[in-house]
Protein backbone atom coordinates (compact mmCIF):
# COMPACT_ATOMS: atom_id res chain seq x y z
CA UNK A 1 0.00 0.00 0.00
CA UNK A 2 1.20 3.33 -0.84
CA UNK A 3 1.29 6.23 1.13
CA UNK A 4 -1.39 8.41 1.27
CA UNK A 5 0.68 11.82 0.59
CA UNK A 6 2.53 10.01 -2.18
CA UNK A 7 -1.02 8.52 -3.78
CA UNK A 8 -2.17 12.26 -3.26
CA UNK A 9 0.76 13.73 -4.85
CA UNK A 10 0.46 11.28 -8.19
CA UNK A 11 -3.44 12.22 -8.04
CA UNK A 12 -2.06 15.54 -8.29
CA UNK A 13 0.40 14.88 -11.15
CA UNK A 14 -2.62 12.76 -13.00
CA UNK A 15 -5.21 15.61 -12.79
CA UNK A 16 -2.47 18.09 -14.78
CA UNK A 17 -0.68 15.75 -17.60
CA UNK A 18 -4.62 15.07 -18.50
CA UNK A 19 -5.66 18.06 -18.36
CA UNK A 20 -2.51 19.02 -20.85
CA UNK A 21 -2.88 16.49 -23.26
CA UNK A 22 -6.62 16.93 -23.59
CA UNK A 23 -6.20 20.57 -23.64
CA UNK A 24 -2.70 20.79 -26.32
CA UNK A 25 -2.04 17.56 -27.94
CA UNK A 26 -5.81 15.70 -28.69
CA UNK A 27 -6.99 16.23 -31.87
CA UNK A 28 -10.60 15.37 -31.73
CA UNK A 29 -13.58 17.51 -33.06
CA UNK A 30 -16.00 15.49 -30.59
CA UNK A 31 -14.24 16.83 -27.18
CA UNK A 32 -15.78 19.85 -26.28
CA UNK A 33 -14.93 21.86 -23.44
CA UNK A 34 -14.18 19.94 -20.90
CA UNK A 35 -12.29 20.28 -17.15
CA UNK A 36 -10.46 17.85 -15.27
CA UNK A 37 -11.83 18.47 -11.60
CA UNK A 38 -10.46 15.70 -9.51
CA UNK A 39 -8.26 12.63 -9.30
CA UNK A 40 -8.33 9.57 -7.20
CA UNK A 41 -6.13 7.14 -7.02
CA UNK A 42 -6.51 3.83 -5.39
CA UNK A 43 -4.11 2.86 -2.33
CA UNK A 44 -2.31 0.21 -4.47
CA UNK A 45 -1.83 3.02 -7.32
CA UNK A 46 -2.75 0.32 -9.67
CA UNK A 47 -6.54 2.68 -10.44
CA UNK A 48 -7.03 6.53 -11.33
CA UNK A 49 -10.60 7.55 -11.12
CA UNK A 50 -10.76 10.95 -13.58
CA UNK A 51 -13.75 13.29 -12.75
CA UNK A 52 -14.61 15.87 -15.00
CA UNK A 53 -17.22 18.51 -16.58
CA UNK A 54 -17.99 19.43 -19.57
CA UNK A 55 -19.95 22.85 -20.54
CA UNK A 56 -22.76 22.52 -23.32
CA UNK A 57 -25.87 20.57 -24.18
CA UNK A 58 -26.39 16.65 -23.52
CA UNK A 59 -24.87 15.81 -27.52
CA UNK A 60 -21.89 17.48 -26.75
CA UNK A 61 -21.59 15.51 -23.41
CA UNK A 62 -22.20 12.66 -25.27
CA UNK A 63 -19.51 13.43 -27.93
CA UNK A 64 -16.98 14.37 -25.91
CA UNK A 65 -17.56 11.24 -23.59
CA UNK A 66 -16.76 8.92 -26.39
CA UNK A 67 -13.98 11.08 -27.46
CA UNK A 68 -12.77 10.39 -24.25
CA UNK A 69 -13.41 6.64 -24.56
CA UNK A 70 -11.91 6.05 -27.87
CA UNK A 71 -8.83 7.67 -27.11
CA UNK A 72 -8.06 6.27 -23.36
CA UNK A 73 -5.14 4.34 -24.48
CA UNK A 74 -3.26 7.80 -25.83
CA UNK A 75 -4.22 9.25 -22.42
CA UNK A 76 -2.43 6.78 -20.65
CA UNK A 77 0.12 6.19 -22.42
CA UNK A 78 1.30 10.30 -21.95
CA UNK A 79 0.58 9.85 -18.01
CA UNK A 80 2.60 6.90 -17.74
CA UNK A 81 5.44 9.11 -19.78
CA UNK A 82 4.86 11.99 -17.24
CA UNK A 83 4.87 10.02 -14.06
CA UNK A 84 7.86 7.81 -14.69
CA UNK A 85 6.88 5.12 -12.51
CA UNK A 86 6.73 1.71 -12.20
CA UNK A 87 3.12 1.10 -13.48
CA UNK A 88 1.04 3.20 -14.68
CA UNK A 89 -2.58 3.48 -13.65
CA UNK A 90 -5.47 2.61 -14.86
CA UNK A 91 -8.19 5.49 -16.16
CA UNK A 92 -11.54 5.68 -15.53
CA UNK A 93 -13.66 8.72 -16.64
CA UNK A 94 -16.12 9.86 -14.68
CA UNK A 95 -18.53 12.67 -15.26
CA UNK A 96 -18.67 14.98 -12.37
CA UNK A 97 -22.00 15.69 -10.58
CA UNK A 98 -20.57 19.50 -9.73
CA UNK A 99 -23.11 20.97 -12.29
CA UNK A 100 -26.19 19.18 -11.40
CA UNK A 101 -25.28 20.04 -7.09
CA UNK A 102 -25.16 23.59 -7.95
CA UNK A 103 -28.37 23.71 -9.77
CA UNK A 104 -29.78 22.08 -6.97
CA UNK A 105 -28.02 24.96 -4.61
CA UNK A 106 -29.61 27.57 -6.78
CA UNK A 107 -33.22 26.22 -6.81
CA UNK A 108 -32.94 25.61 -3.07
CA UNK A 109 -32.07 29.60 -3.04
CA UNK A 110 -34.34 30.88 -5.20
CA UNK A 111 -37.16 29.32 -3.09
CA UNK A 112 -35.55 30.68 0.02
CA UNK A 113 -35.68 34.25 -1.42
CA UNK A 114 -39.26 34.19 -2.83
CA UNK A 115 -40.67 32.99 0.65
CA UNK A 116 -38.48 36.07 1.78
CA UNK A 117 -39.69 38.21 -0.49
CA UNK A 118 -43.37 36.64 0.96
CA UNK A 119 -42.65 37.51 4.61
CA UNK A 120 -41.71 40.88 3.67
CA UNK A 121 -45.01 41.60 1.44
CA UNK A 122 -46.91 39.97 4.43
CA UNK A 123 -44.81 42.38 7.08
CA UNK A 124 -47.41 45.25 6.86
CA UNK A 125 -50.50 43.33 8.21
CA UNK A 126 -53.11 44.48 10.64
CA UNK A 127 -53.74 42.20 13.66
CA UNK A 128 -57.02 40.39 13.46
CA UNK A 129 -57.45 42.26 17.65
CA UNK A 130 -56.46 45.42 19.31
CA UNK A 131 -52.70 46.18 18.62
CA UNK A 132 -51.66 45.80 22.13
CA UNK A 133 -53.46 42.76 23.24
CA UNK A 134 -52.32 42.29 27.08
CA UNK A 135 -54.02 43.35 29.86
CA UNK A 136 -52.91 46.37 31.79
CA UNK A 137 -53.83 47.07 35.08
CA UNK A 138 -56.71 49.57 36.03
CA UNK A 139 -55.99 52.93 35.90
CA UNK A 140 -56.25 54.41 39.44
CA UNK A 141 -59.25 56.72 39.85
CA UNK A 142 -58.84 57.35 43.74
CA UNK A 143 -56.83 60.67 42.39
CA UNK A 144 -60.00 61.56 41.16
CA UNK A 145 -62.60 61.39 43.88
Amino acid sequence: MADPARARKIAERIKSLVAEYLEFRLKDERLGFITVTDVRVTGDLQHASVFYTIFGDDKARADTEAALADNRGRIRSHVGKGLGIRLTPSLEFIPDAIPEGAANIEAALAAARERDAELQRNAGAQYAGDADPYRKPAADDAGDE
